[in-house]
């Protein structure tokens, strides 16, 4: 978990987290609902029924946008998905699921998931609606449902754009892979699609601003780039899917390793070690022996001016499933261990209690990076 992310709760043994990004969005819908939206439709109330009215509809969007991606985790967990979240932030939320789907069936299914979720939450709040206005009750309730309803169809609608990594991208992937038996195929297609529809979005929303139309354009601009990053980046890790799945992490692993020795003080090490190399994790040896390793959390918790009578040996970590894998452990196990939070960006590579190599995030990331530059599909 990042410093912007805040935890909120947990159900259904998923951790909801909400990006302090979100908390911008938050005050310009309830600004929005309570300045704009509510007196224009219900003209003759109270200041601060409007803005109750507004803050009340701010926590249906977030309990609207949750129970979206409720659905689909809870439908990726029943084709055995992990998902480490749901995170809100400010264009909306994402399930975090650890690796993509494995048949089409369980994409498709996944991804409609959400958009039948807001359509029945649509029409659940179209229901009180009606049913509040046929019994005159307050306009508080009638003027929150409708908004709620009509919310969450066009949320719906939106997710169902054929434009990955949209709902409907999604389940034109899942399409495309059952047709062409190709996932790679499928994604790069996909997020051709996604990446255009988000250049369109962009162009319209600078249109709209330079008509007059500033925050309703500013907003499109915002998700026409958020669309084409977020496309680009699903095909990456897709790539990197293909490319690791049932990989063995010895064949990416740096097999000679630089390694320090436990008698050399902490300033030796900050100077001839962490400052030359740039690495944030040694492995300790001593007479060709694993000790552990040392990281900069360790080294920054001396103060600096014991540095000169401190040794690496005090502070060695021992060797855990924190720091060490096996060669032969998959490589996408490995990456979505480094990519947990908090978690090391190196491990030790350990066989027979022998450090044979150190495998860290940048050379996964340096071979994607070549894999994408040799395979890109418009060479």
């Amino acid at each position: 978990m990042t410093p912007r992310q805040l935890p909120l709760f947990r159900l259904f043994g998923f951790q909801v987290k909400l990006d302090l990004s979100w908390l911008l969005i938050a005050l310009l819908i309830t600004w929005t609902l309570a300045a704009g939206l509510f007196p224009q439709s219900y003209p003759g109330l109270s200041r601060e029924m409007y803005w109750w009215m507004g803050i009340t509809g701010a926590a249906g969007i977030f309990f609207s946008i949750v129970f979206h991606e409720f659905s689909h985790s809870l439908v990726a967990r029943h084709y055995g998905l992990n998902i480490r979240g749901i995170t809100l932030f400010i264009f909306g939320g994402i399930a975090e699921m650890e690796k993509e789907p494995a048949t089409p069936k369980s994409e498709f299914l996944i991804a409609i998931a959400g958009p039948l979720a807001s359509f029945l939450l649509a029409f659940v709040f179209y229901q009180v609606h009606l049913l509040a206005t046929a019994n005159e009750w307050s306009v508080f309730i009638i003027g929150v449902t409708y908004y709620l309803a009509y919310l969450n169809t066009i949320l719906a609608i939106f997710n169902l754009v054929p434009a990955f990594p949209l709902d409907g991208g999604r389940m034109l992937r899942a399409a495309l892979w059952a047709w062409k038996k190709n996932l790679r195929s499928a994604t790069r297609i996909a997020s051709q699609i996604g990446s255009g529809f988000g250049l369109v979005m962009m162009i319209l929303g600078v249109l709209w601003v330079l008509q007059g139309i500033f925050i309703a354009g500013m907003w499109w601009f915002l998700i026409g780039v958020f669309l084409r990053v977020t496309a680009a980046a699903s095909f990456k890790q897709v790539l990197l899917q293909e490319a690791l799945q049932d990989q063995p992490i010895r064949r990416f692993m740096t097999s000679q390793p630089l390694t320090v020795p436990p008698s050399l003080s902490i300033e030796q090490l900050v100077q001839d070690y962490i400052y030359r190399h740039h690495f944030k994790m040694f492995p300790v040896i001593e007479n060709s022996r694993l000790l552990g390793c040392i990281t900069t959390r360790e080294v920054k918790a001396v103060p600096q001016e014991q540095w000169s009578d401190r040794t690496v040996g005090e502070l060695t970590s021992p060797c855990s499933a924190d720091n060490t894998v096996s060669p032969d452990t998959d490589a996408m196990q490995v990456l979505s261990l480094m990519t947990q939070p908090n978690a090391s960006s190196r491990f030790m590579v350990v066989e027979d209690q022998r450090l044979i190599g150190i495998i860290s995030l940048t050379d996964l990331k340096e071979f994607l990076s070549l894999k994408l530059e040799l395979e890109s599909p418009n060479r």
